[in-house]
């Protein structure tokens, strides 16, 4: 068995040693193979100190996250996109659109968006979306830049099945996280009606720990509690599960 965390910010952890407590938890639970998201310039150094560290397990990706677009963006973004040259990354991301925190950005996070996805189809990365209170205006994003270029992961995918099916039109996976261990939630119902060949799993440690660690700091060798959850909803094994969401996660990162 072979589990693929798509999202996680391990990298958060600066102390090494417990930075390497972490990873050996992930190995005990076949969780061999982490994707790392980029948020501001000042994660990329972390990003690559851990990758650095585990080679055979990390993966970078590079982006500015939306409750990251200030005033000073368009700085941000050049010095994330000068550092794509030296350095090996999957995806651009997370990029996207939060409305949660602060609604009053939104126009340049619509233009700090759009300029990373022509990145990502320049670069012919996938990217991966953080969308949080702003389904809609993500989706009048990815419609307006929509071609056959245009691919990636929804993170933390909390939407109803309508949005899901809109997202998978548009050629991207759901990453399914700790949110669907919660019983209110109501994420496994949406998923009922989703084949898994359209999932990823994902943590987003040290965030949305799942069941039973809610409330707690997350981490990701808790993937497996949510790939159980996924395959209690499915019917199907865990073995199933990791096979098939680290296939779909292959065809995404291409690695």
């Amino acid at each position: 068995m072979l589990l693929t965390d798509t999202h996680t910010h391990l990298y958060y952890e600066t102390d090494l040693d417990k930075q390497d407590q972490l990873m050996e938890r992930c190995l005990a639970f076949n969780i061999e193979r982490l994707f790392l998201p980029n948020v501001d310039v000042k994660s990329i150094a972390m990003i690559d100190d851990l990758v650095k560290r585990y080679p055979e397990n990390c993966f970078a990706m590079a982006g500015l996250h939306p409750c990251d677009v200030k005033e000073d963006y368009k700085e941000q973004l050049a010095a994330i996109f000068d550092s794509i040259a030296n350095r090996k990354i999957y995806a651009i991301g997370e990029i996207g659109i939060d409305l949660y925190w602060d609604n009053s950005t939104l126009e340049i996070q619509r233009d700090a968006f759009k300029k990373q996805i022509n990145w990502a189809k320049n670069l012919g990365l996938p990217i991966v979306i953080h969308c949080r209170e702003a389904f809609d205006e993500v989706f009048e994003v990815l419609d307006s830049e929509k071609d056959e270029k245009l691919r990636g992961i929804f993170h933390c995918f909390t939407g109803d099945l309508v949005q899901a099916k809109r997202a998978i039109d548009l050629n991207f996976y759901l990453g399914i996280g700790g949110v669907v261990t919660y019983k209110k939630a109501g994420l496994d119902l949406v998923l009922v009606d989703v084949p898994l060949e359209h999932i990823v799993l994902e943590t987003d440690s040290p965030y949305l720990a799942p069941v039973p660690y809610r409330g707690k700091p997350n981490e990701s060798s808790y993937l497996i509690h949510i790939a159980q959850k996924v395959a209690d909803i499915y019917g199907v094994s865990l073995d199933e599960v990791a096979a098939v969401t680290t296939a779909n996660s292959k065809k995404i990162f291409g690695v």
